[in-house]
């Protein structure tokens, strides 16, 4: 079996674009080569691996089967390249970096803007989703570093390190009734209009925990998988809900809401820096975490 990293490329181009010609114009070549290519897989394989169906040329099931490691080669070979490359360049090269919504949002922005100032050679990417979702992406070599707000886990390959701590808080609007006690007892939080995160957010699996460890019954009127949102609406005066505290930290300087600690919560939640294991840190990556736990102090 002879697979180079160009039918590779193929399988995976053919997955996105359904167009042979669209895949031979993105890789510079002509489309009789990239038919070669794909006829050369299939008979070194024995097995059909693309099919034409309305005009476009799709994956068979063996064809999804082999664009699942496609994609993960592919992505390990850029990889290993610009990995290189970096250590040939000490000072240039590119860093692909995934973060969950709180870091994301509030953290990430003023340590981005300083890294970017002290090594302009240095290209940034940042994608923010969920915590599940940043960790796929590191198992998959779809980015180089993670940035996410959880509780503590193991996921190999994984490997983590925590930046700091993210605590959690309840917060509500000054006028709030709970905003005349400085101590909040759960039983407080069950009677009051409380706002949920997604199903997806590591917050909302988090309050689902308190609240059964609690045993709270809480008056989830409302689920929104914005955290501005849900700021937004507690500072409407009726509803509460648990936020990062990085996350109310100017709304609170302004007199715009409150916090107190989570009542009997024996949970917690920390910004972690995450990388997967089989890839080799490079001087870029060492140098954005050196810069990161220096910024996060």
């Amino acid at each position: 079996m002879n697979f180079s990293l160009l039918k590779l490329e193929i399988v995976e181009l053919l997955d996105k674009h359904k167009k042979i010609t669209a895949v031979a114009e993105q890789l510079g070549l002509k489309q009789p080569t990239v038919t070669f290519h794909m006829k050369s897989m299939e008979q070194e394989l024995g097995v059909q691996l693309f099919e034409t169906r309305s005009g476009k040329t799709i994956l068979t099931e063996a064809g999804r089967s082999l664009y699942h490691y496609a994609v993960k080669i592919n992505a390990l070979a850029q990889e290993a390249g610009r990995v290189v490359k970096e250590f040939d360049e000490l000072g240039r090269g590119t860093l692909k970096i995934g973060a969950s919504y709180v870091p994301g949002t509030y953290l990430l922005p003023k340590v981005l803007s300083g890294f970017a100032k002290a090594y302009p050679r240095i290209t940034l990417s940042l994608q923010v989703k969920t915590a599940p979702v940043i960790q796929e992406l590191l198992r998959n070599h779809e980015i180089d570093l993670g940035i996410l707000s959880t509780e503590p886990f193991q996921s190999a390959p994984l490997i983590a390190e925590t930046v700091c701590e993210d605590e959690l808080v309840v917060v509500f609007a000054p006028r709030h009734r709970l905003a005349a006690y400085p101590q909040l007892y759960p039983d407080q939080l069950s009677e009051a209009p409380f706002l949920l995160h997604g199903p997806e957010s590591s917050t909302r699996q988090m309050t689902d925990r308190w609240a059964q460890s609690n045993r709270v019954q809480l008056k989830a009127h409302m689920e929104l998988d914005s955290l501005e949102a849900i700021k937004q609406v507690v500072m409407q005066g009726e509803s509460v809900s648990f936020v990062s505290r990085q996350a109310v930290q100017r709304e609170v300087e302004r007199g715009e809401l409150e916090f107190r600690p989570i009542p009997q919560n024996p949970f917690k939640r920390y910004v972690y820096c995450a990388y997967n294991a089989d890839r080799r840190q490079s001087a870029v990556m060492e140098r954005f975490i050196d810069f990161l736990r220096q910024e996060a102090r």
